[in-house]
Parts: structure tokens; sequence; C-alpha cells
């Protein structure tokens, strides 16, 4: 007959198996809830920084294209030949360059992110690729975007005040005379410059947008 001792060595024993394996099930259960609680999260976050980057996408598309518009019409008014045939045209080539764009990227869902903690983000590659284009490219691209506001404020303005007969943004410009850009020496410069700025800001325009689209690769 076995020991009254020893059978309730074993009983407590087994108790505490029991109680063991209970919270290791818990555990395991706690893990797989936070698993699926942050899996839930991550997908919701980059479903918006999707959206988000989208349509930052479309704006420096949007942007970019209003940029080679210029330099092309710059070329169109720098070349006499051109200018001569249609010189009805100059009023718009004029509006195409004495304009500008303001971008600012969505970033709420990105903060959103980084609030939780950047380690939810289980491809950290993409997490890399996010701190590229906000922490670092987009910055670059709000100051070589703003460049072309400045000279708009800085230039433009005044040159307006002085020469123009009507106008509308991003449509045209209308000057008393049209030809001030082909026999003045400093205003033809000035619009080269003007060229090699938009120039400029279409390259991180294109860097921009190629870093969106490699995120974008990476969003599940």
């Amino acid at each position: 007959m076995e020991p009254k001792t020893s059978k309730y060595l074993k009983y407590a024993l087994g108790e505490i198996i029991l109680v063991v394996l209970g919270i290791l099930i818990a555990l395991q259960v706690n893990n797989w809830n936070e698993t699926r609680k942050n899996d839930a999260l991550q997908r919701q976050i980059l479903e918006q920084i999707k959206i988000n980057l989208l349509e930052d996408k479309a704006n420096l598309e949007g942007i970019k294209q209003n940029g080679l518009k210029a330099m092309a019409s710059i070329d169109n008014i720098l070349d006499n030949k051109i200018t001569r045939k249609y010189p009805d045209s100059i009023k718009y080539w004029l509006g195409n360059i004495i304009q500008f764009d303001r971008f600012q990227p969505l970033t709420n869902a990105y903060e959103v992110l980084k609030s939780k903690g950047l380690d939810i983000i289980e491809n950290k590659y993409l997490v890399f690729l996010l701190g590229r284009f906000y922490d670092d490219k987009a910055t670059h691209i709000i100051k070589a975007v703003g460049d072309i506001e400045n000279v708009f404020g800085d230039y433009w303005l005044e040159f307006l005040e002085k020469n123009m007969v009507s106008f509308k943004f991003k449509e045209f410009v209308k000057l008393r005379d049209a030809s001030i850009f082909q026999n003045d020496l400093e205003k033809k410069n000035f619009l080269k410059l003007t060229q090699d700025n938009y120039l400029g800001s279409t390259i991180y325009l294109n860097e921009g947008i190629q870093l969106i689209d490699q995120i974008l690769i990476h969003i599940p």
C-alpha cells in the first residue's frame, strides 16, 4: 500500500503541473491575441499609408508635369524662329513658366505608426524606405518646389507689375512687349536660370515618385 505522504506529493506535483500548464497556455493565448492585434494594426496603418502615398504621388506627378511644360515653354520662347511662327502662343508659354506649385506630404498615418512604434512593421526594409521618404526625400522635395515659389515672389511679381497687360495664373501672361525675352539679355538669362531651377526640381520629384513606387511594392 502506497504511503499517504507519497500520494499527497504526487497530487501536489500534479496540481503544480496543471497550474504551470494553465499559465503557459494563458501566456500563449495572450501572445496570439497580441500578435493578432498587432497584425490588424499593422494592416490598418499600412493601408492608410498606401492611400496617403498614392495621393502624394499624384500630386508629385502633377507638379512634375507643370515643370516639364515650363521647361519646354522656355525653349520655345528662347527660339526666335518658333516665337515668330507662333506669336499668339507666347502668352500661354509664359503662363506655363510664371507659376508655382506647393507640396506637403500626407504624414498622418506615418506619424501614427511612429507613435505606435516602428517595430510593429515586420518588413524592416519597408520601415527603412518609409523613413527615407518621409524624413529625407520629402524634405528635399518641399524645398525644391518651394524654390520655384520663391522665384515667383522675388522676381516674377515685380516683372508682371511692370510688363503685363493681363494675367491668369497657370493659364496665360500677356505682355505689353512679347519680344522682351529676345531683346533683353538679362531677361533671357533669367529664363535660362529659371529653366535650370525647374530641372533641379524635376529631378527631386522623379526621385520621390520612384521611392513611393518602391514603398508601394513592399506594402502587402
